[in-house]
């Protein structure tokens, strides 16, 4: 864990073995999401067995890194010390266009609060908290211009 100056730890991932290659695609800058090899259904979070056909044959899989911003929430509170000097901050439910319903929770940024809206096109970012951990984040694609289509009247 790394430590921050008031002396609290960073809070890291279950490195578990149904989850680990999720994590080690961020590392290398790739979003890897589980995929049924019989049936084609994306699973997230990752599991056992495909929901759909209860196969076995499961494999991570390369996506997008593209999304559309489907909810979120401004943490105000913190939950945990490392990050009270972090707030506020966004964390959203963003949906993945290679499936209908398949989506990440992950942090937005480069994107001031007030800024994000449900509907904003996003792309995937790496961050690099410490050695051992890089989180996959979403920020606004270029050339979005803070309205969505329902905003514009389309």
């Amino acid at each position: 864990m790394t430590q921050t100056a008031a002396g609290w730890s960073l809070p890291l991932p279950a490195h578990d073995s149904l989850g680990s290659f999720y994590w080690r695609g961020a590392a290398e800058g790739v979003l890897l999401i589980q995929r049924c090899s019989a049936c084609g259904l994306y699973i997230h979070y990752p599991r056992p067995v495909c929901r759909a056909c209860l196969s076995r044959e499961l494999s991570p899989t390369p996506v997008s890194g593209q999304g559309t911003l489907h909810s979120f929430t401004v943490m105000m509170q913190v939950f945990h010390p490392f990050f009270t000097d972090r707030l506020p901050y966004v964390v959203a439910s963003v949906e993945l266009p290679e499936q209908e319903r398949l989506r990440v929770l992950a942090n937005v940024v480069d994107c001031p609060v007030e800024e994000v809206r449900v509907g904003m096109p996003v792309e995937v970012t790496f961050r690099q908290l410490t050695p051992e951990l890089t989180i996959p984040q979403f920020r606004p694609r270029p050339g979005w211009d803070g309205s969505t289509d329902a905003e514009a009247g389309r």
